[in-house]
């Protein structure tokens, strides 16, 4: 597919931002890191322009250099006409830029970090009431302005973020990845503040995102891979060469993610991904019979055609790069054909758990249980009690109430043996990052007991199986974050848990490494593993056999992704997607309490 290109070129007057040709690299140790190779590429004003690529692109390197953080080592980029290496101070003074990352002082109140940045940005104090105001009505942090920020939930930072930010209004905003880590919920909340900057202040927006939905969303979008641009236009330019090569596939007798895994990899297959009760197929050309022709003696298959979306295309250019698919599960047909590893066996019991934190109830009656060889989804927006939940269930955390086995264990009074069964892969990553790929692996099977020619046999599963040979003397806080990924659960693999327990994986990982990961999920949960998971990815939800949603430490609803949605059908909306359905059950929630 070739790269998209914006049809006509913007006037001089009309551009934000310009790069020509902007090259810069990093040394790391003994390697050398092309972050960008002679990038050119505009934001015309008046738009929000995404800025969409994997783990690694140069996104980052990019919006630094054009905040005037970073200076380019060849070419040139200016800013609302200004050298943002010649005048980067200027520049700085001119745009508002919330990297992902975001400086909030947490010992300090919303309104003290509010008062603390209009005094970096020389916001004078009579004009600070009416910008205050008009932000916390914006961002709807209004009735918390007393509230210390280290007591805000993740979306509710990210808006003060943004806030902090805006706080003398910029002319141009970068925002680099603002719904990283942010439930639905906030992040249509975040969308509508950029949409209002836009459409009511005229600014212009740049930014990058990992959610490809959040693209199709942007007037224009660039895409770069590896340093290189390869890309430029309107999310439909993208996708419109992709007509009638994008299917729904649904096979009656077979798991969506089971299916999934006996398309990927297939003769004429770009992509094949779990999308609600089917699996989105993207072939290389418009044949149906080619198409027809992958689910020959599947009993109960169907196909239909259906358009095309940017992500689509961004997978399919992504795919010309990296012909093969990386970190392939382990013998993917023995997974796809074997006999179903679900059992009625309940290796996770939970029964009116609780947690409290002096007076304030992070998790209060929770009670589900797993079966195994199940996958089991926890979700639930910014603070509604997941990783509390988590941490009591591996034992990291006690409980202040209620009872909860894992493995047969009572982890009241066995934790430590039921540690022993587990493995765990925290929403941050958590491994040492001063430690190479291989010592942290080597550690980690020392924990957990491993030793001699099993230990030593493990190791080598882990970096070869993890594609990670080639990063195995690296250290581990450079790496991609998908590669940190992939590390991290290498390591919560090492002693062959029964039970995995993965909060957030997959945040902020680029979709090519979501589907290497949930691939290896799948692998492991039709081999008997159980796994408990959390995400804020609505789609990777319907990987699971059943979620449960989460508010206020409360469990609102559980069943299986099919359930859930069809509490939000209604006439309006006959087909209601997972994110619809959260949405529903979390306002639903909020106006019962507001009532």
């Amino acid at each position: 597919m070739s790269p998209a290109k914006i049809q006509s070129m913007p006037a001089a007057g009309e551009i934000a931002l310009e790069a020509d040709a902007v090259t810069k690299k990093f040394v790391a140790g003994k390697r050398v890191v092309h972050a960008l190779r002679e990038v050119s590429m505009q934001v015309r004003k008046g738009l929000v322009t995404g800025l969409i690529g994997p783990d690694g692109a140069g996104k980052t390197t990019l919006m630094r250099t054009a905040a005037g953080l970073l200076a380019p080592d060849n070419g040139k980029i200016s800013v609302l006409g200004i050298d943002a290496t010649r005048n980067s101070i200027e520049v700085q003074s001119t745009i508002g830029y919330m990297p992902q990352r975001f400086g909030l002082y947490e010992d300090l109140s919303v309104a003290e970090n509010l008062d603390l940045y209009a005094d970096l940005r020389g916001v004078p104090p009579h004009d600070r009431p009416d910008r205050y105001r008009e932000l916390m009505s914006m961002t709807g942090l209004g009735p918390f302005t007393a509230r210390l920020a280290g007591r805000l939930s993740g979306g509710m930072k990210q808006k003060l973020g943004l806030a902090c930010t805006l706080v003398s209004p910029p002319r141009f905003l970068i925002l680099d990845e603002p719904t990283v880590g942010v439930d639905p919920v906030s992040r249509r909340e975040l969308w509508s503040i950029v949409y209002r900057l836009v459409r009511e202040e005229g600014m212009s927006v740049l930014l990058s995102t990992a959610y490809l939905d959040e693209a199709e969303r942007c007037d224009e979008v660039v895409v770069l891979h590896d340093g290189k641009v390869l890309g430029a236009g309107t999310p439909k330019s993208f996708s419109g060469p992709l007509e009638g090569r994008t299917w729904r596939v649904r096979v009656s007798s077979m798991k969506n993610r089971i299916l999934q895994e006996r398309l990927v990899g297939r003769p004429g297959v770009i992509d094949a991904v779990v999308q609600g009760e089917a699996v989105r197929l993207v072939m290389e050309d418009a044949e149906e019979e080619k198409a027809t022709r992958l689910l020959s003696g599947m009993e109960g298959a169907s196909i239909t055609p259906v358009a095309p979306r940017f992500e689509d295309s961004f997978i399919s250019l992504l795919r010309q790069k990296r012909p093969e698919t990386p970190g392939s599960p382990p013998d993917a047909k023995k997974t796809a054909a074997g006999p179903e590893a679900m059992s009625g066996e309940m290796v996770i019991e939970v029964q009116d758990l609780q947690r409290r934190f002096g007076d304030f109830y992070a998790v209060k009656g929770v009670t589900f249980g797993v079966r195994k060889g199940e996958v089991f989804g926890l979700l639930g927006a910014n603070g509604a009690g997941k990783s509390t939940t988590f941490r009591m269930l591996c034992g990291l955390l006690p409980p202040s109430g209620g009872s909860l086995s894992v493995a047969g264990v009572d982890l009241r009074r066995a934790a430590a043996s039921a540690r022993a069964r587990i493995g765990y892969m925290s929403q941050k990553f958590s491994l040492y990052g001063n430690l190479s790929v291989r010592q942290n692996i080597e550690f980690f099977s020392s924990a957990y007991g491993l030793s001699g020619a099993g230990r030593k046999e493990r190791i080598g599963w882990a970096l070869e199986e993890f594609e990670l040979q080639p990063l195995a003397s690296a250290t581990s806080a450079d790496l991609p974050l998908g590669f940190k990924q992939r590390l991290a659960m290498a390591c919560s693999l090492m002693h062959e848990p029964d039970i995995i327990f993965l909060d957030e994986p997959t945040s902020g990982v680029d979709p090519l490494a979501r589907r290497e990961f949930w691939r290896r999920i799948g692998s492991q949960a039709e081999e008997g593993v159980t796994v408990l998971v959390t995400t804020h990815f609505m789609e990777e939800a319907e990987y699971c056999d059943r979620i449960a949603i989460m508010a206020a430490g409360e469990i609102l609803s559980i069943g299986s992704p099919s359930e859930i949605k069809s509490l939000a059908r209604t006439p309006e909306l006959p087909e209601p997607t997972l994110e619809d359905a959260f949405i529903s059950l979390i306002t639903g929630r909020s106006g019962e309490k507001a009532a």
